[in-house]
């Protein structure tokens, strides 16, 4: 009975830093809006599309509500892209990849992500290594460039 709960807590905790690593997020020297900016900026100074932004304040405000400054751009590029979905078609819900500007409820604007290599570990892809490590260092740089 001892054994399963110790094998239990580990559990837990392997399941918790799992989730806790998985999302990057990064802290701006910058306000919401000229992080969003630079955001959108070096995305297209990558040679990415900006496939689409949604401003979830805005609908929250079109709904009656007040919510902090939260913008998710979607961003990628089919050749970065596609061979994942390929490889595991149902990654396609986390593919193009996203950003998230948000402020939080102290004020400080910070700017989240899922790297790829946490997608490739969720949706089991395999003999995508080398292209996702790629993509989650530009995604690094496009965070860096956006906040620093």
């Amino acid at each position: 009975m001892k054994y399963i709960g110790i094998v239990l807590s580990m559990l837990a905790i392997s399941f918790t830093a799992s989730a806790d690593e998985a999302m990057k997020t990064v802290a701006s020297k910058y306000g919401f809006q000229e992080t969003q900016a630079r955001l959108e900026a070096v995305v297209k100074e990558k040679g990415l599309i900006q496939f689409a932004k949604i401003d979830h304040a805005e609908g929250a405000k079109s709904a009656g509500m007040n919510m902090q400054p939260a913008t998710v751009t979607i961003f990628g590029s089919p050749k970065g892209g596609t061979p994942f979905m390929v490889a595991a078609p149902q990654s396609a819900i986390d593919f193009p990849l996203k950003a998230l500007v948000w402020e939080n409820a102290e004020g400080k604007v910070l700017v989240s992500y899922y790297p790829v290599t946490s997608l490739v570990s969720r949706h089991s892809i395999k003999g995508q290594d080398d292209l996702a490590k790629k993509l989650d260092g530009l995604q690094a740089a496009i965070a860096k460039a956006a906040t620093e």
